[in-house]
């Protein structure tokens, strides 16, 4: 497999799948990746407790994530966020209780479900098409086919004419923005995300969530983001679930429309007091 897409010419932007268009919402073509929803998961804790034997981070954790939803995670630190994604992607077995996939156990680690870091984890010797590809390139994808998806996906998160770049010539906003392309290119039913966007700046960190936004729409991923941040959470999340010692502390509907001004609205601050003392802040 060669480990570098930067022989062949670019693709001219006729050529690349525009998912925003008319044609590309219309197309079945497989290589239209951007175009064609996947079927979200449902994931469900029942009883579970997550962490490692002897010293568990989450106990008796009943929570059900419904197909296609984004579910916001916040808590303190060492409060077990992590350990929920971990145990999520399957990497991490529960002590007790039961998780299931779409009703069935959920036992390891699979394509269905896409684990997004803070740090980027792009490979650095690959160009950012190149990375985007892997996905792909482990799911057999022909060589054409999967550099047209990965330039498609780039074209989508602004960094089309950026494609021949190495990782570390570009800024830590644009490298998230390849690690959300990589990640969505493999069509999971799931994406993982672990503050993906805690080592921003807060204008860029802005940037990141509406683009995140803007990107999921359509894709049918179930999303379970971790954050810090009661106000990121707030604004991506359909609901948010609050974390605290040793447990899942409530689950709260988040009003909508997803609206950047709607944040003084009455619902909201009121939401966002409750998050805050439910958390202890």
């Amino acid at each position: 497999m060669s480990t570098s897409s930067d022989t062949v010419p670019n693709p001219s932007p006729e050529t690349v799948p525009n998912p925003s268009s008319e044609a590309a919402r219309n197309t079945t073509s497989e290589s239209d990746v951007t175009a064609t929803p996947v079927r979200g998961t449902r994931l469900t804790l029942s009883g579970a407790s997550l962490g490692r034997p002897g010293a568990p981070a989450l106990d008796e954790v009943d929570l059900d994530i419904a197909p296609g939803e984004i579910l916001t995670v916040v808590g303190p630190s060492g409060c077990g966020k992590s350990t929920l994604l971990r145990t999520l992607a399957g990497l991490l077995p529960p002590l007790a209780g039961e998780i299931t996939q779409d009703g069935q156990p959920l036992t390891g680690p699979s394509a269905d479900r896409a684990l997004v870091f803070q740090e980027d984890a792009l490979l650095p010797w690959r160009s950012l098409r190149a990375n985007v590809e892997l996905p792909l390139a482990i799911r057999g994808v022909s060589r054409a086919e999967r550099r047209e998806q990965a330039q498609a996906w780039l074209e989508r998160v602004g960094l089309g004419t950026q494609a021949r770049q190495l990782p570390h010539r570009v800024s830590g906003g644009q490298r998230q923005r390849v690690q959300l392309a990589r990640a969505l290119a493999g069509r999971p039913r799931a994406v993982l995300m672990d503050e993906p966007f805690g080592a921003l700046d807060a204008q860029t960190r802005a940037g990141m969530q509406d683009l995140l936004v803007e990107v999921l729409q359509g894709t049918g991923a179930t999303v379970v983001f971790v954050t810090h941040d009661v106000d990121e959470a707030l604004f991506l999340g359909d609901r948010v679930a609050l974390l605290g010692a040793g447990g899942l502390v409530a689950v709260r509907d988040i009003p909508r429309p997803r609206d950047r001004g709607t944040r003084d609205d009455q619902a909201r601050v009121a939401l966002r007091r409750d998050v805050l003392t439910s958390l202890g802040t």
